[in-house]
C-alpha cells in the first residue's frame, strides 16, 4: 500500500469517524457545560488517551483477533504490515466474515435513521419513509433473511457472522437509548466530575462501535485505523470545547453520515460476498457524500439568512 493510498485512507477515516461523532460530541458538549474548568482539562488529556488508544486501538484489534483466533495478539495488531505469507493469508481469509457482520450492522443503523429517527429531512423521500416508521422491523427482518439465505450457501460462519451483526446492533442501540436518557437526567443528579469523565468514556465507547466498524470498510489494518479514527477522536474532542454550536449550523451532516454508513455496509456486504472493491472506494463515497450534504447545509443556511433579510 504507497504511502497516497494510505493518506487518502486515514483522511476517509478521520472524516467519518468526525461526522459519525456529532452526536456524540453534543452529549458530551451537555456534560462538560456542567463540569469545573479543571474537570474539562481533565476529560480533555485522560478522555482523549481513552478515547484513541483504548477504545478506538484496543476495540479494531479485538474484533480482528477474535475473527482470526489463529494470529496472536501481536501479530493481529500488524497483521497489515507482517511479511509473513501465512499471516496475509489468515486474514484475508477471515476478512469476509469480518465484513459481513460490519456490514449487516452498519445497515440497520441506517435503516433504522431513516425510518425512526428524528431528523432535518436533506432528501424529499426522507419524510415518507418516517411517517412509515412502523415497517422498519420488516425491512430489516427481510434483509436479513436474504442475507443469511445467500450467506448459507457460501459458509455457515458467514452466514453466523451476518446473525452477530444484527445482534450487535440492538445491543449497541439499547447502550446509546440508556446513554442518551442518562444524559438528559444528568443534570438533576449530584456527581462529581470523575463521575461525569467516567460516564462520557462509557458513552463514547458506546458511540465509537459504529465508526470502529465502519472503518475496516476502509481497510484491514489495525494501525491505520488507530491512525485515521485516532486523529477523529482529537478532532471531536476540540469540537465539543469550543465550535459545538457551529457545527450544530450545519443541519444536514447527520444525514450525510448516515448516507456514508449505508455506503460502507453494502461496500462490507458485497465483500462478505466476495465482491471486493478497490480500497479507493469507500473513501471516495465517504468525501462525496459527506462533502454534497456539507454544501447542502451551507446552501440551506444561506436561504435562511436571505429569508430573514427580507
Amino acid at each position: 500500500m504507497g504511502f497516497v493510498s494510505i493518506l487518502i485512507i486515514v483522511l476517509g477515516l478521520s472524516l467519518f469517524e468526525v461526522i459519525c461523532s456529532i452526536d456524540n460530541a453534543i452529549i458530551n458538549a451537555e456534560v462538560l457545560s456542567t463540569m469545573s474548568p479543571k474537570g474539562r482539562k481533565w476529560f480533555l488529556l485522560w478522555g482523549l488517551i481513552f478515547a484513541v488508544f483504548v477504545v478506538r486501538g484496543v476495540l479494531p484489534w479485538l474484533i480482528v483477533w477474535f475473527t482470526v483466533p489463529g494470529l496472536g495478539p501481536i501479530e493481529a495488531f500488524t497483521a497489515a504490515f507482517s511479511s509473513d505469507p501465512v499471516v496475509h493469508e489468515a486474514v484475508e481469509s477471515a476478512a469476509p466474515i469480518l465484513m459481513m457482520g460490519g456490514g449487516v450492522f452498519l445497515l440497520f443503523l441506517f435503516f433504522h435513521w431513516l425510518y425512526l429517527e428524528q431528523k432535518n429531512f436533506g432528501i424529499f423521500f426522507e419524510k415518507h419513509f418516517q411517517k412509515r416508521g412502523i415497517w422498519f422491523y420488516t425491512v430489516i427482518s427481510m434483509l436479513l433473511l436474504g442475507i443469511v439465505w445467500f450467506a448459507l450457501k457460501k459458509s455457515g460462519a458467514l452466514a453466523f457472522s451476518a446473525m452477530i451483526g444484527s445482534t450487535a446492533f440492538f445491543i449497541t442501540h439499547g447502550l446509546k437509548q440508556s446513554a442518551e436518557e442518562g444524559e438528559r437526567n444528568l443534570k438533576e443528579k449530584v456527581m462529581s466530575d470523575l463521575s461525569k469523565i467516567m460516564y462520557l468514556e462509557v458513552i463514547d465507547m458506546t458511540f465509537s462501535i459504529d465508526g470502529v466498524l465502519g472503518a475496516f470498510a476502509f481497510t484491514m489494518s489495525v494501525p491505520i485505523i488507530l491512525l485515521g479514527n485516532g486523529l477523529g477522536a482529537v478532532i471531536v474532542r476540540q469540537l465539543t470545547i469550543g465550535n459545538i454550536d457551529r457545527i450544530k449550523r450545519y443541519r444536514y451532516l447527520k444525514n450525510g453520515a448516515m448516507y456514508s454508513i449505508l455506503a460502507l455496509g453494502t461496500v462490507m456486504v458485497l465483500h462478505g460476498f466476495g465482491i471486493a472493491l478497490p480500497t479507493w472506494v469507500s473513501p471516495v463515497l465517504t468525501f462525496g457524500v459527506i462533502g454534497f450534504f456539507f454544501l447542502k447545509s451551507i446552501q440551506a443556511n444561506k436561504k435562511e439568512t436571505q429569508g430573514s433579510n427580507v
